[in-house]
């Protein structure tokens, strides 16, 4: 699976384009600078966030992949600023909206309400991409027959967290190597390949 087929199912997952993918794909910067700044504790609390959405199991989670680390590089090369505020806003709203459901931060919280926290921020963020989206529909129409280039409103903060945690992750050596069957030097195409239930996707 190379990178770009790799973006189109997250965009799938995730219900929107992955944003940055392109800039990524370039190998270009954005040049964006929306005053960043990556604490530790702002890198450790990323890393528990994938590792929520992507926890160990018989396999490396996402904290294994030093997702938080990812999250800083994509957010600050491939992020416009735009998108780069609905990110960091996006984490104290986060650590907000934990603190009103458990009474204690992100950090503090056990698996299970980590867990709790993000399906209730999954529910809201697709409600506020349908109507993000469905608001942003004529605008998008008037710009493709015009034939000029359209960028909306950045999407829930969220769905760029998830986006980032399956990317980095499933790019990452230990997602490639550990969690997926890596296939270094790939050989011919084979549609018979036997296939048992629970394999294992191939990666290279």
């Amino acid at each position: 699976m190379d990178r770009r087929e790799l973006l189109k199912k997250i965009a799938i997952l995730t219900g929107g384009v992955v944003i940055g993918g392109e800039v990524f794909l370039s190998g270009c910067k954005t040049g964006a600078d929306a005053g960043l700044t990556f604490t530790p504790s702002t890198l450790a609390l990323l890393d528990e966030i994938g590792e929520t959405i992507i926890p160990a199991t018989t396999t490396p989670g996402a904290k294994a992949a030093a997702i938080g680390e990812f999250m800083k590089i994509m957010v600050t090369d491939c992020y416009t600023v735009a998108e780069q505020k609905a990110f960091m806003d996006g984490l104290k709203s986060l650590e907000d909206i934990c603190t009103k459901m458990h009474s204690k931060g992100f950090m503090d919280c056990s698996p299970q309400q980590r867990h709790d926290l993000l399906v209730s921020l999954e529910k809201e963020a697709k409600a506020f991409n349908d109507k993000k989206n469905e608001a942003e529909k004529e605008q998008k129409e008037i710009a493709k027959a015009a034939k000029q280039p359209f960028t909306g409103a950045p999407p829930h903060y969220y769905t760029l967290l998830k986006q980032l945690t399956l990317w980095g992750f499933f790019t990452s050596k230990t997602g490639m190597t550990e969690t997926l069957r890596h296939n270094p030097v790939p050989g011919k195409f084979d549609g018979a390949f036997p296939y048992k239930k629970g394999d294992k996707a191939w990666a290279e």
